[in-house]
């Protein structure tokens, strides 16, 4: 895969200015461009395997290194999305970054750690249950999201602040006029959409959260 352009600023270039300016001076765009979320590729570390919940402490963290698995095309859609984008933005974890390098060939990636998906600390289980990483996600994101379970690490109140700087982000670039493209991770793609909706952006295409999916974000 050839690789884009990557800014490995966390605070990103400054927006063009858009076309339409207002008495003071000020320059506004006259329609938002479009916000679209997308989810990674297909990791490399395989799922088909059955471990305790301390294993699975282990096994998210070589998930969080890892990137994807060999083989994958994107989705023509994608691409299409990707050399529309004015902007677009790809978290530091190597499978999004794979998964941009895929998409957005020969486009500058703007890399930005905002983007890094929420934690997923295992709950205190005893190893006597074992569970394929799959279903060990499913029970870490609920602990994590009802009961705070955060082992040091980022809290649930924590990503949500984060979620809403990102959306910020995202929105102040959409309202330049430039179609937006971020490549990022499910459940953190979930709390920025969340973020998105809030603040008036309808949900006009969704994909879901499977690989290589996207959620596109108007205004309207």
């Amino acid at each position: 895969m050839s690789s884009p352009a990557l800014s490995l600023d966390s605070t990103d270039q400054p927006a063009p200015q858009a076309a339409g300016s207002t008495e003071s001076g000020a320059v506004t765009a006259l329609r938002p461009g479009a916000i679209t979320l997308t989810r990674h590729g297909e990791p490399a570390l395989s799922r088909k395997c059955l471990i305790t919940a301390r294993q699975y402490g282990d096994w998210w963290a070589k998930y969080e290194i890892g990137g994807l698995l060999a083989g994958q095309t994107p989705p023509p859609e994608l691409v299409t999305t990707a050399q529309g984008a004015g902007a677009i933005y790809a978290s530091t974890r190597q499978r999004a970054q794979e998964t941009a390098a895929a998409a957005a060939a020969g486009r500058e990636v703007m890399s930005d750690v905002l983007f890094i998906e929420a934690p997923l600390p295992p709950p205190p289980i005893p190893d006597w249950i074992k569970l394929s990483p799959k279903w060990w996600g499913v029970v870490s994101r609920f602990w994590w999201h009802a009961f705070d379970h955060h082992g040091g690490q980022e809290t649930r109140a924590e990503a949500e602040a984060r979620a809403e700087q990102a959306a910020r982000k995202l929105i102040a670039r959409a309202e330049t006029g430039q179609d937006v493209l971020v490549f990022a991770h499910g459940y953190f793609n979930h709390m920025v959409g969340a973020r998105l909706k809030a603040d008036g952006w309808k949900l006009v295409h969704n994909q879901g959260f499977k690989y290589w999916s996207q959620r596109r974000y108007e205004k309207r």
